[in-house]
């Protein structure tokens, strides 16, 4: 398994929650950006920067997902993706995308959409908190445990 991060989006407190969890399991953990980001020194924490573009970014990420790799995202549409090919996908508040909920969360992705094109303001969602950063953390290492114990 990898973990490939959304990273434009990705706040700077998961990036950090992953670059622990990256040492600590020895995990190769690569940030996609449109943009060059500062990552710490470790043979398992990697930057790959794509040009500037709409979806390059997610389309440099489903190009390398493997099979049973975790992608690290907000973008429902790529989450939709990765679960198509096989991969999981988190989103940084700690929800695992599944084929159960993915459906759901594309249509109300598109609904938003349609509201935002007709002049709705829909605001944008709160500010990540502490307990949604705690459930990123338990999730994260769940499905890491999960991980190798499947492994042995």
């Amino acid at each position: 398994m990898k973990i490939w991060v959304d990273a434009d989006a990705c706040p700077g407190v998961i990036k950090d929650i992953l670059f622990r969890a990256a040492e600590k399991r020895e995990i190769t953990t690569t940030l996609v950006a449109n943009q060059s980001l500062s990552t710490p020194p470790s043979p398992y924490i990697h930057m790959l920067q794509v040009p500037a573009g709409f979806d390059v970014a997610d389309n440099e990420i489903v190009k390398r997902l493997d099979e049973g790799d975790l992608v690290i995202t907000a973008d429902i549409p790529l989450a939709a993706e990765v679960i198509e090919k096989g991969g999981k996908a988190l989103n940084p508040r700690g929800e695992l995308y599944t084929n159960d909920n993915i459906r759901a969360r594309l249509n109300m992705r598109d609904f938003m959409d349609t509201l935002r094109s007709s002049g709705v303001n829909t605001g944008g969602p709160p500010p990540l908190g502490q307990s949604e950063r705690q459930t990123f953390a338990n999730n994260l290492d769940k499905l890491l445990t999960q991980h190798q114990s499947n492994l042995t």
